[in-house]
């Protein structure tokens, strides 16, 4: 029998192509892995320089205190056992000050003559007495604090030099869950460790880590010393500033947290500009929706939060914002819950106007708001209401008329173990007077704590019987 050599040829290839194609699949992936790596060592090269590490020394308490307050030693039978020498211990000296080292991560941002200015976490440098910056070729400069945010955990530092480079900040909004994404820093003081993962989750609230949250959580391996350091996308550019985990142990669990970049930049260019942050301020207060609200306002959708305070004289007010008002979006960014709010609200440019979308008695508006400035006024006593933990919300008129009360104001959230729980102030608590002063109005609560120096003197109403309670936060 003869065979053409186009049949020679099929049946060779029929032949070998089922050995070739592991072969062939397997090259293929180990490529794949190789490019993925080239792109990390891309990032790596061009972050690297503008990386700093931080060491932080500040004062950490007087030793006095540890005598005072029964060193671990200084027990009468431990002496009695091992006497006053213990070789493996060290007393602590009368009158000496404790120093208290701490190590963060940080990156340059900006410039502005012969300054460069470091962006970092706040909690990394926050008391420091001295701040030193080390550089990856060995540079090493003193800095100087240019202004913080505690709010937001933000600080800037300014050292004098030139000629540093510097990151480019990203556009976190761009951000997507499952993207790769770098972060760079000093974990336990291994300088410029570099670590990858994927964005795993985006817009975290209510962890209780700062007042202002947005956090983008990822499995990028952070540690101690990490916080302040640059979460990258593969284009080199800012995503984030890393910040904080969740860790039984103090290490990496594989859940890390970072400010978004547009967080980050819009409070460290206030700060190099100003030396401060200066939020904007609409004085809503809202709550959730929850299923059974929705329904109850005819609702077919649980989108948004629900306005239940309109503040007295706001910007929301004068638009003509109303409690019971649903609101859907903030200058066209949805909303779903109370954090996304404050966040954008705090963030507004004072004087600027911005677009609320609403619904009110099953219609859609949009309503347009001069957005305020948050005054040091308005700071101290949100402050104030933190500190000793309780919201408020003006009384009905019928509950005016039921309770035959002429001002006071009801207690609507306690939180767990603040200075008001353990007061015995709990949700549904009536607050007739605060220091002196009767008080019918959130806003006229808030102005008499923003009086108020480390305490309060409250006269609260429960089940009909009236007393003073004293609060005490410094």
């Amino acid at each position: 029998m003869k065979y053409s050599s186009k049949s020679l040829l099929l049946a060779a290839s029929l032949f070998l192509t089922p050995a070739l194609t592991p072969v062939l699949a397997q090259d293929g992936g180990i490529e794949s892995l190789r490019q993925t790596g080239k792109a990390f060592s891309s990032v790596a090269k061009k972050v690297a320089p503008a990386v700093v590490f931080i060491q932080v020394e500040g004062r950490a308490g007087n030793e006095d205190e540890a005598l005072q307050h029964g060193w671990p030693f200084q027990d009468d039978l431990f002496r009695q056992f091992f006497g006053d020498d213990f070789p493996a211990l060290t007393r602590p000296t009368p009158g000496k000050q404790r120093r208290n080292i701490e190590q963060g991560s940080g990156f340059v941002f900006a410039h502005a003559g012969e300054s460069t200015f470091i962006v970092t976490n706040n909690h990394v440098v926050e008391n420091a007495e001295r701040i030193h910056i080390k550089f990856q070729d060995g540079r090493e400069f003193d800095a100087t604090l240019q202004g913080a945010d505690p709010k937001s955990d933000v600080a800037v530092l300014r050292i004098k030099a030139s000629g540093l480079p510097a990151l480019k900040w990203g556009d976190s909004a761009q951000l997507e869950v499952g993207e790769w994404v770098v972060a760079m820093g000093n974990p336990f003081g291994l300088s410029h460790t570099l670590t990858t993962g994927v964005v795993s989750a985006k817009g975290r609230t209510t962890l209780g880590i700062n007042d202002y949250e947005d956090f983008i959580q990822t499995d990028a391996a952070i540690n101690p010393g990490n916080s302040g350091g640059p979460l990258l996308n593969l284009d080199a550019e800012v995503v984030g500033m890393n910040t904080a985990i969740f860790s039984r142990g103090g290490g990496n669990m594989g859940v890390g947290f970072a400010i978004p970049s547009n967080l980050a930049q819009a409070i460290a260019e206030q700060i190099v500009a100003n030396g401060r942050v200066v939020r904007g301020y609409v004085g809503l207060g809202v709550q959730p929706l929850t299923i059974e609200i929705a329904e109850a306002l005819g609702l077919k959708r649980q989108q948004g939060v629900l306005v239940n305070q309109v503040n007295e004289g706001s910007p929301a007010e004068r638009a003509g914002v109303k409690p019971g008002d649903v609101l859907l979006s903030f200058d066209g960014v949805k909303l779903n819950d109370g954090n996304q709010y404050r966040n954008r609200a705090a963030m507004a440019s004072p004087g600027s106007r911005i677009a609320l979308g609403v619904i009110r008695d099953g219609r859609h508006e949009n309503i347009q708001v001069q957005v305020g400035r948050l005054d040091e006024a308005a700071q101290q006593s949100a402050e104030t209401a933190q500190a000793i933990g309780v919201a408020v919300r003006a009384l009905s008129a019928e509950e005016t008329r039921r309770l035959r009360l002429d001002k006071a104001v009801l207690v609507t959230e306690v939180e767990p173990r603040s200075l008001a729980a353990l007061a015995g102030i709990r949700p549904g608590t009536l607050i007739l007077e605060t220091n002196r002063k009767a008080v019918g109005s959130p806003a006229e609560f808030a102005a008499a704590l923003g009086e108020s120096a480390g305490s309060v003197l409250l006269r609260i109403a429960e089940n009909g019987f009236s007393r003073y309670v004293t609060l005490r936060w410094r």
